[in-house]
């Protein structure tokens, strides 16, 4: 059985704010923050929209960047979507 693909992401909160996450269905994980039931986070904030995504192999390749990028400048954490940059 294949494993699904996970996604890592990074959205935008109403106050400007960015949030970097891990989800299987980014769909329905953006639906969940659309609807003030995500993380604690995005609930406080408010979700306003998705920046970036990028598919990721496993869960484990997916949390790895996400740790990556929470270490990033806010700016830099858009480059790292665009430019694949390594973690």
């Amino acid at each position: 059985m294949e494993e699904k693909p996970w996604f890592v992401y990074i959205l935008e909160c109403q106050d400007g704010s960015f949030y970097t996450g891990v989800t299987v269905d980014l769909d329905k994980r953006m639906k969940t923050h659309a609807e003030g039931k995500g993380s604690k986070y995005v609930r406080q904030k408010r979700f306003r929209k998705l920046l970036r995504s990028k598919e990721c192999k496993n869960r484990s390749e997916a949390q790895k960047a996400e740790c990556y990028i929470k270490t990033l400048h806010k700016y830099d954490k858009l480059d790292w979507f665009k430019d694949n940059i390594t973690y």
